[in-house]
């Protein structure tokens, strides 16, 4: 085995680069956290912002608090979930009733039109 000797000056240069290197790495790190940092909100951006929260909030009161028709040729109604609750725990009193109800509210809903008819050949 061989013994290594450092000397002062090495031992000097070791520790430097050591530190140096963690400098760097700290100078690093902190670029990229400041680089990283989105723009700070502008006054008019904040405003801008919590007008259409505002909307945001008022179309959801809308949709989850007033009736409206989704599709009338269908018959198909919004209903407040207030409503729509008490409406589904009366329609539960008769499950059998309540099922075939259910079946023929969805089959109607979601019925395919039929077809146009097509086009007639010139031999017609």
């Amino acid at each position: 085995m061989r013994t290594v000797i450092i000397g002062k000056k090495q031992l000097a240069a070791y520790a430097a680069a050591v530190v140096g290197a963690f400098l760097i790495f700290g100078a690093l790190a902190w670029a990229m956290w400041r680089y990283g940092q989105p723009a700070p909100l502008g006054g008019d951006r904040v405003a801008v912002r919590r007008k259409a929260l505002a909307e945001l909030r008022a179309i959801e009161a809308e949709v989850l608090n007033h009736f409206a028709w989704r599709d009338q040729a269908k018959g198909i109604v919004r209903l407040p979930i207030a409503d729509a609750m008490k409406l589904a725990e009366r329609e539960g009193q008769n499950p059998a009733a309540a099922r075939s109800n259910l079946i023929s509210r969805v089959e109607k809903a979601t019925a395919v039109p039929p077809r146009p008819p097509g086009k007639p050949s010139r031999y017609e």
